[in-house]
């Protein structure tokens, strides 16, 4: 998700801010999910895919709107 960013930059966030390091988790785990039902490891209907993958970008969305608001 971060692969442009410094993971020094990533991780210092995630140590310094809750929002950002609950958010950065909740994506890891979402996007896990995703892929997983996507191969057809973890059944789900498309209905509970399709929000996971809205909860997911949502999750995108804050993190990058937090990473571009830190601290310099």
């Amino acid at each position: 998700m971060f692969e442009e960013q410094p993971q020094l930059e990533i991780d210092a966030l995630i140590k310094s801010n809750p929002e950002f390091k609950q958010l950065y988790q909740r994506h890891k785990l979402l996007n896990k999910k995703v892929t997983d039902a996507e191969l057809g490891v973890l059944p789900i209907d498309d209905t509970t895919l399709g929000q996971m993958k809205r909860e997911k970008l949502a999750a995108k969305d804050r993190l990058l709107q937090l990473y571009d608001t830190r601290p310099h």
